[in-house]
């Protein structure tokens, strides 16, 4: 087996405060020596200059590889080809390429329709300069009309070009290891990496897995509505349940964990020390 990678990922500070919480979070992310950090992107490009930033800093000021979530929805091929250019000129080597959603209100969707035209435009532009990450949906993109039209999509955008791929964060292991199988069916053998969402607040959780298609079982939903405003005992619970899982994707071959750390230390790292891994 190889060895199993992990990682963290943030998203563009908006604020002096935010980006001085940033810096304390990358520092002791750090000391871990995880393969590598991400940033994200906002939609339509919304934070576009501050991913940019974000990602050139995170990974100079840290020494661990950075890669930037990269949204083609509503850009340009030459858009895309300059940030690709400047990513290049200043050391990146690491993309997560999306597709992205539409602001409201926009129309033009730009030269790139979907992941896999990006992941193929990128490949043509740079070679084998970026390692590129693409999108898993182990329990089916929300807008995707079936579940096998979902793995045909995610198969596709292995086969123009993508290195792994990062699931969407979920808490049903099984939907993993069955998602990994119907890819291999379908024709990628390529690793998917599962995205680990550490659970602290119930309600923000559940309005954002709610849009998003994330199952959150339904025992384990009812015991964390039952908390109420009891976030000590929210998030003990949800410690807890999220080590298991990761244990059980572990020992079940899964290539690693990208953790959804939301900017903040606590969550992620109380996990990686329960798992017991290694620096």
């Amino acid at each position: 087996m190889k060895a199993q990678s992990f990682s963290f990922e943030f998203f563009p500070p908006k604020t002096n405060k935010g980006i001085e919480n940033l810096a304390q979070v990358r520092d002791e992310f750090s000391k871990l020596n995880p393969a590598f950090f991400s940033v994200t992107y906002g939609a339509g490009g919304s934070t576009q200059d501050a991913t940019i930033n974000t990602v050139i800093t995170t990974q100079k000021e840290s020494g661990i590889p950075t890669a930037s979530h990269l949204s083609c929805v509503g850009s340009s091929a030459e858009q895309i080809r300059d940030i690709l250019n400047h990513y290049k000129e200043n050391g990146i080597n690491r993309l997560v390429a999306l597709r992205g959603d539409l602001p409201s209100g926009m129309r033009d969707i730009g030269d790139f329709q979907y992941a896999n035209d990006l992941i193929a435009f990128i490949r043509e532009e740079t070679g084998d300069h970026f390692q590129i990450e693409a999108a898993a949906y182990p329990e089916m993109h929300p807008q995707a009309p079936n579940y096998q039209t979902d793995i045909e999509n995610y198969v596709r955008k292995m086969n123009a070009g993508a290195d792994r791929g990062i699931t969407q964060y979920f808490y049903n292991a099984d939907a993993y290891f069955h998602f990994v199988d119907s890819a291999s069916k379908a024709g990628s053998d390529k690793p998917v990496v599962p995205g680990i969402m550490p659970i602290t607040n119930f309600t923000q959780l559940a309005r954002f897995s709610d849009g998003t298609g994330a199952e959150i079982p339904r025992w384990l939903r009812k015991r964390l509505e039952g908390y109420g405003d009891d976030l000590d005992s929210i998030q003990k619970l949800g410690n807890e349940f999220v080590t298991g899982m990761c244990e059980k994707l572990l020992k079940g071959g899964a290539p690693g964990l990208h953790f959804y750390s939301m900017n903040r230390v606590e969550a992620s790292k109380s996990i990686w020390n329960n798992l017991g891994l290694k620096t």
